[in-house]
């Protein structure tokens, strides 16, 4: 018989791309790992300056109508809204005694000319309005506009500008606030969340990882090959960096999930390792097939992952983005280390992996078991599971959509204590006035104040200022402003600031923009400012729901297709992970909206959420439960690949791959949980949601939906149609 150059006779068909990869870094495995070595070194310096270009972006929309206010106030009347409050409290007295007053006076203009303020006004200079002064009298607001993108703001003006500002007098006392300061302050605070995170996460998964896998060298690979792709991830956000802002939240995403798929996609690769050892092959031989077989089912993994967070690019948002690149990131980081860096460290040093002793099966009987047991009664077991699974989800329905504050942050932090102070003491809200901008001539001044009446009877408005007057409640409180509300080139044009109850600015400030929008105006207006903003955001995000949500789906069922060759088994995937979802999506509105165990956790809650975090939780949790989905899979239609049998896959499927995927739910779902210590509410809820989302996805459904799901299918599980069929073959990605 005529022998290939490599052992494999001439007539044998070649080996699998995987298992050819294999071999060819067993052959080149020292130079795999000196290159890996003076890579990660790289790398490392790389992924060190991507932490200090982090941000956190505005809430903004682009091209919306609050976006065109805010430009046409600026060039055209040259002012904007507040970007930062100074909150002046009389020692002793009231605001309006003279010594106060002069400290006040006096702070304002020092503030008006500070390097990068474009303007500041107080209650002071505005001759003493209500909305600028607290309800006893104690507290004033300074305010002032800055103009800059959130980087020059937060990272260049405030920091410049505050040490000097906030010192007081023997008059007065002065802390800053406004949303700008919150974001700075919750940067750094999102940083300690993470270190604190990890100081506990490591050690805990040391010891998980040594539990199950029964070496220490194997868990410190383990462990290893999660830092490498925690270097690799951050090193490939400097990426994005070049082009656009990256949320500083992302850092807390691209460390635990890298730790966390680095750990898994490692244990899937060392368990097949093991298991080929066990089969009777040599170490080497072993690495090439457990890339082979393992190899496939990570890189399937790899790709529902990142296709559940690439879809996050779509929306016209940095904060989204900045997930969308973290993901795409994680998975390059996970599938060259799992594919490339440790088959050359098992080829190297393999045995130290293996176990001592001959592994005994019980985890695996015990799953076994229960996947015959359910099979034998589908309908009942996973009616009930279902059943329990939508419980826990209903708290969903009363999702209530509202906006991020300041408590977003700890109570200790100072900012948060300042708007703590403007929230409870002042009766309105001057720094989250609405802009309502002509866009051209506004006529007289009788039509300006007749509008500006009308505004200020809408519920929830505490006051109008203008050009004709301040009015509130329908009647004239104040003398106009012509100098302040008027074009500065002299077109005629105008605009008027709404400004708000504080009680309806905490309850509903969308609300009260859609009322100023319908409200018919004398002249051609675009409303802006802080709480318009915020309703065009929030709008954005809406309207872009259902694509995410369709690219999701379309593409997830895609690789599910190519990887199984059916229909239904993407289906059932994607019912079972909406199910697993609204667990996650339920314990997040039970908790952070409704505010349980607010007292344990350590966060106040404000009776809404952000749109934002459920949005990214849902494209997060969706990678991760179809990450679980294919490790099962892939075990099941290999097994029935061998047999033909489904209920015969099923139970031997689960037997082989349940436990694995339970210590590796367990590792990944502690990864994410650790973060529920942290401060920034934010944070926290992607913890806390994260791990919830897992131990439910990795226990309840690939324990008794999936085996109840596929016994009542039966061979329609693996139905595809006939040119399906074919196309499937054509690809030639199955075993």
């Amino acid at each position: 018989m005529t022998v290939a150059a490599r052992g494999r006779p001439a007539n044998a068909p070649p080996a699998p791309p995987l298992r050819r990869l294999g071999h060819l870094l067993v052959r080149r495995r020292r130079a795999v790992l000196i290159c890996t070595l003076l890579a990660t070194v790289m790398l490392g310096a790389l992924a060190a300056g991507t932490v200090g270009g982090l941000s956190l972006a505005r809430y903004d929309a682009p091209g919306s109508e609050s976006d065109l206010a805010q430009t046409a106030l600026g060039e055209r009347f040259g002012t904007g809204s507040a970007d930062m409050v100074l909150v002046v409290t009389a020692r002793s007295g009231t605001v309006d005694d003279p010594g106060v007053a002069a400290s006040g006076r006096a702070l304002t203009e020092r503030l008006a000319a500070e390097q990068g303020v474009a303007e500041a006004a107080s209650y002071w200079s505005r001759g003493n309005p209500a909305t600028l002064r607290s309800e006893d009298g104690r507290h004033a607001l300074v305010v002032a506009r800055i103009p800059g993108d959130a980087d020059h703001v937060r990272g260049t003006i405030l920091p410049a500008i505050l040490p000097g500002l906030t010192r007081g007098d023997a008059a007065t006392t002065v802390r800053a606030g406004g949303g700008e300061e919150v974001f700075r302050q919750t940067v750094p605070l999102a940083r300690q969340d993470f270190v604190r995170a990890e100081l506990v996460v490591f050690p805990l998964v040391f010891v998980l990882l040594w539990l199950y896998l029964r070496r220490a060298a194997a868990a410190l690979i383990s462990i290893g090959l999660g830092v490498f792709v925690m270097v690799v991830s951050l090193a490939l956000l400097r990426v994005p960096l070049l082009y656009a802002d990256v949320s500083t939240f992302a850092l807390n995403l691209t460390l635990a999930l890298g730790l966390g798929l680095g750990v898994d996609y490692s244990l899937f690769v060392v368990s097949r390792f093991r298991e080929e050892v066990r089969l009777g092959h040599d170490r080497h031989e072993a690495v090439a097939r457990a890339v082979e077989r393992a190899g496939r089912t990570v890189l399937f993994s790899g790709v529902t992952v990142a296709v559940s967070l690439a879809v996050l690019l779509l929306m016209p948002f940095d904060f989204f983005r900045s997930f969308g690149y973290a993901g795409i990131a994680v998975v390059a980081g996970g599938l060259l280390g799992s594919l490339v860096v440790l088959p050359a460290v098992l080829a190297t040093i393999g045995d130290r992996v293996l176990p001592r002793r001959a592994p005994r099966d019980g985890g695996g009987r015990f799953w076994q078991g229960l996947a015959t047991g359910v099979m034998r009664r589908p309908v009942l077991y996973g009616g009930a599971a279902t059943a329990l699974l939508l419980l826990l989800g209903s708290p969903f329905l009363g999702l209530n959509f509202g906006v991020a504050d300041d408590r977003i942050l700890p109570l200790s932090a100072p900012v948060r204590q300042t708007s703590e102070v403007i929230r409870t003491e002042f009766a309105a809200e001057e720094t989250d006035a609405l802009q309502v901008v002509s866009t051209g001539p506004a006529g007289s001044t009788e039509r300006i104040g007749g509008y500006a009446a009308a505004l200020s009877r809408l519920p929830g408005v505490a006051q109008v200022d203008s050009a004709a007057g301040s009015y509130a409640d329908g009647r004239r409180v104040g003398d106009g402003l012509p100098a302040r509300f008027g074009e500065r080139a002299g077109g005629g044009g105008t605009w008027l600031s709404v400004v708000p109850d504080a009680r309806l600015m905490e309850a509903d400030p969308v609300r009260l923009v859609q009322d100023v929008r319908a409200l018919a105006a004398p002249f051609e207006v675009r409303v802006g400012g802080y709480p318009a903003e915020l309703a065009d955001y929030r709008q954005r995000v809406v309207d872009r729901l259902p694509v995410l949500l369709g690219l999701i789906f379309a593409l997830t069922f895609a690789v599910l297709f190519v990887m199984t060759g059916s229909l239904l088994i993407p289906l059932k995937a994607t019912v079972l992970n909406l199910l697993s979802l609204s667990v996650m999506l339920g314990a997040i509105v039970w908790i952070y909206q409704d505010g349980n165990l607010s007292g344990l956790l350590g966060f106040t809650p404000t009776g809404n959420l952000d749109p934002s975090i459920p949005i990214l939780m849902f494209c997060v949790g969706y990678g991760l439960s179809m990450d679980y989905e294919v490790f099962v899979l892939s075990r099941i239609k290999e097994e029935h690949d061998l047999t033909g049998d489904t209920a015969t896959a099923v139970t031997t499927g689960l037997r082989r791959s349940a436990p694995l995927i339970t210590a590796a739910g367990g590792i990944l779902a502690l990864s994410f949980a650790a973060y529920a210590t942290a401060d920034v509410t934010f944070v926290q809820m992607l913890g806390v949601g994260m791990a919830v989302a897992i131990l439910v996805d990795a226990t309840v459904i690939r324990a008794i939906l999936v085996p109840a799901f596929m016994r009542l299918a039966g061979e329609a599980n693996w139905w595809a149609p006939r040119p399906l069929r074919r196309l499937h073959a054509r690809i030639g990605l199955s075993d």
